[in-house]
């Protein structure tokens, strides 16, 4: 759990952004693929912080179970 919280801050979290794209284009999910473009840009200034908080809540960063 510690290391997917690392994986959140700030400037790391374009891993999960990548992540979020490539089980997009598995489950040929554009939303998701969108949302993961969108977390390339955006992530690292204020949406890491909605991943840290879902982590912490239900152990999966947001929009993924």
């Amino acid at each position: 759990k510690w290391l997917k919280i690392v994986l959140c801050l700030g400037p790391l979290d374009w891993s999960w952004a990548i992540w979020r794209i490539l089980k997009g284009v598995k489950a040929n999910n554009a939303l998701e693929v969108v949302l993961g473009i969108l977390w390339i840009f955006v992530g690292g200034t204020v949406l890491w912080l909605l991943d840290i908080i879902c982590i912490l809540i239900n152990d999966y960063p947001f929009w993924f179970k």
